[in-house]
């Protein structure tokens, strides 16, 4: 696997040991699908991991607690976000992360990583190719 642009092998270790750690940390009683995620935003790491509730709807994504947490800090540009699961296929973040991560990280590198190590990198745009931005509310003639 390539190194995300700009990101050294060691730096991308870093994020992924980051994730790994958030993921042992995650609150998972319901699903047991325990996630970690670490966010590149700004030269500083974020990391993240799911929170589960029993109003189902009340849950947080891992990916969502690392962007938050970015944005709490002052940072608004994501550079590169870092998802670890324990499964053995790569599992991109759900939609509504996505599209939170496209509010903030247009172009931005998505890693997926699981115990053995990463399985891929993706741009943003090629797990959401259609987000929703302002830009695209408006019209043609407007």
């Amino acid at each position: 696997m390539s190194t995300p642009r700009e990101l050294t092998a060691a730096a991308l270790e870093e994020l992924v040991k980051l994730a790994r750690l958030a993921r042992e940390r995650a609150y998972a009683p319901y699903s047991q699908f325990r996630v970690g995620a670490a966010l590149l935003a700004g030269g500083q790491a974020f990391s993240g991991a799911n929170v589960e509730n029993a109003s189902y709807g009340l849950t947080v994504c891992a990916e969502r607690t690392a962007a938050m947490a970015a944005v709490s800090a002052g940072l608004r540009q994501f550079e590169v976000l870092v998802v670890v699961t324990g499964g053995t296929e790569p599992s991109p973040p759900c939609g509504a992360c996505l599209q939170v991560l496209a509010e903030f990280g247009q172009g931005m590198t998505v890693v997926l990583a699981g115990p053995h190590g990463v399985h891929g990198s993706y741009r943003l745009e090629q797990l959401l190719p259609y987000a929703f931005t302002l830009d695209r509310e408006r019209g043609p003639d407007e």
